[in-house]
């Protein structure tokens, strides 16, 4: 099984672990006394590491089978929940609980129906990851963000949480509506949020009907748009059209943020961190700038996918995964940071507006790991984006400019695959996949970057289906395309000046043979 999957499983079963008095107690309620188990875990993560890298030295032709058959998805969503926060009796805290939920567990078949509730506990933690010291308040920006849910088995589920102040008067606390779904599309469920909100300000009641039209509506491929009809006292039957973004693996991405708090070289640092696998936190108050940032510098590696510890918002009673020896992308609050700065061999990423030191902790090569040449023309395309482009076009221009990266430095992986015939697998070949590197600069990094399980986990794949077709393979394809004919313009050019050489070189002959035989050439 993958780190990344083993590492967000075991956090997984830890949430659902914990004690509950009333169904869905509070995880933050553990005292520090109990987070004992935090520490063994980060333990267990060195221990695991270690094992998997000698398995992995072993490896010779038994490829492992994926970590879980892929799910076609069908609907939108698995179910919706509403979390507020309770006062307890004689406490001056509050805890998370449900005080809605569609569909009802009870609807559920008894294993599911068990799953669900350990999933429950994690979600009330994942609301609400800052603790229980909350107090009333007047006003409170909305703000949407994601995380992630790992099964044992290593199929995930994508959680949306938007929270906000309920409609009402004087001091209220927050509450917080969470969708849990196969889809990964932020954008498609912030939009269903706004609707939701809408329908919350009228009457709890009108949720259901708007959720179960959106339960019952096909999930829409790459491109295409569903329409649902919601009535809406007042207003009467609505029309609310959802489109699913073309390129679905950009469609839970938007690099706004991202690129709103770092600028273009300091995102390259990053970068450049991400793709050697090292340990990364990122600190922001906002649970939304983590969420969407974390996704972000994710997706800056495709075609390759990150295989460690990813948390965009670490809850505050799991703090302690900041001590895992193993890599990781982390998103904590800001006001956690001195649980994090005694940590070295990392890379601490302030992402709040106006601080004074964007890099806490850093290791001092990150400016220095991507080859000179590939770092100005990722600085060059992205100094191509406009401040007023749509969130598709900013995707589109920062993709493309990741990826062109990425099919220059191992765009040629499959020229370098042997022995793949019928249902016998490949061997990849490290020695000579090196060597056949552009440049002497590349070289260096492709040497380092082969030793990521991200590019491992990947050329796995290409053993053992040599064929594939994908937009990277595309991607490729056009620049090896672009590069023959570059090479025959040189060749016509190189031709041109060789015939013009030659005629000049004729004429002087011709001159010289001329004047020795006393020959005027007039």
């Amino acid at each position: 099984m993958l780190t990344w999957y083993f590492i967000s499983s075991h956090l997984t079963l830890f949430l659902a672990s914990l004690p509950s008095s009333t169904g869905a107690k509070m995880s933050n309620e553990v005292d520090a006394g109990d987070y004992g188990p935090m520490k063994r875990l980060s333990t267990m993560f060195s221990t695991f590491q270690d094992k998997f890298h000698r398995d992995r030295s072993d490896r010779d032709l038994t490829l492992p089978q994926p970590t879980a058959p892929a799910l076609a998805v069908t609907s939108f969503f698995e179910y919706l929940v509403v979390v507020s926060l309770g006062k307890k009796r004689g406490q001056g805290t509050y805890e998370p609980q449900i005080t809605y939920q569609f569909p009802k567990l009870a609807n559920m078949e008894l294993s599911q129906r068990e799953e669900e509730e350990k999933s429950l506990k994690a979600i009330l933690l994942f609301c609400f990851p800052e603790g229980v010291n909350w107090a009333p308040l007047t006003e409170y920006p909305s703000e949407t963000f994601s995380f992630v849910l790992t099964e044992v088995d290593g199929s995930r589920r994508n959680g949306y949480c938007r929270r906000l102040l309920p409609h009402g008067k004087g001091a209220r606390a927050p509450e917080a509506y969470c969708i849990i779904s196969r889809v990964a599309c932020f954008g498609l469920f912030s939009k269903i949020f706004d609707e939701v909100e809408k329908r919350r300000q009228i009457s709890m009641a009108m949720i259901y009907p708007f959720m179960q039209s959106l339960r019952e509506a096909p999930f829409p491929a790459p491109g295409n748009t569903v329409k649902i009809k919601s009535f809406i006292p007042e207003s009467g039957t609505e029309i609310i059209s959802l489109t699913r973004p073309l390129d679905s693996w950009l469609e839970h991405v938007d690099f706004r943020t991202l690129f709103h708090c770092l600028t273009n070289e300091e995102v390259l640092k990053v970068f450049a961190s991400t793709v050697l696998e090292r340990r990364i936190i990122f600190m922001a108050e906002e649970l939304s700038t983590l969420s969407q940032v974390l996704h972000a510098v994710a997706a800056l590696l495709y075609p390759f996918t990150w295989q460690h510890t990813f948390i965009s918002i670490v809850p505050s009673v799991l703090i302690d995964v900041v001590m895992a020896p193993t890599p990781y992308l982390l998103g904590v609050q800001r006001s956690k940071l001195d649980d994090v700065t005694d940590q070295s061999d990392m890379l601490i990423v302030d992402l709040t507006e106006g601080a004074e030191k964007t890099f806490i902790t850093c290791i001092g090569d990150e400016s220095t790991i991507l080859p000179e040449k590939l770092q100005e023309e990722l600085l060059q395309a992205l100094c191509c984006r406009r401040d007023n482009s749509t969130s598709e076009e900013l995707n589109k221009v920062v993709s493309e400019a990741f990826l062109s990266f990425f099919v220059k430095t191992v765009g040629h992986f499959s020229s370098h695959v042997k022995g793949s015939s019928g249902r016998q697998p490949g061997v990849f070949q490290k020695k000579s996949f090196c060597k056949a590197s552009e440049h002497k600069a590349s070289q260096h990094f492709v040497k380092r970057f082969i030793q990521t399980q991200m590019f491992d986990i990947f050329i796995q794949e290409v053993e053992r289906r040599p064929t594939q077709e994908g937009f990277f393979h595309k991607k490729i394809a056009e620049y090896q395309e672009s590069k023959k004919k570059e090479k025959a313009k040189r060749g016509e050019r190189a031709c041109g000046v060789n015939i013009g050489i030659f005629r000049q070189n004729k004429q002087l002959i011709c001159h010289m043979l001329l004047k020795r035989t006393g020959i005027d050439q007039q």
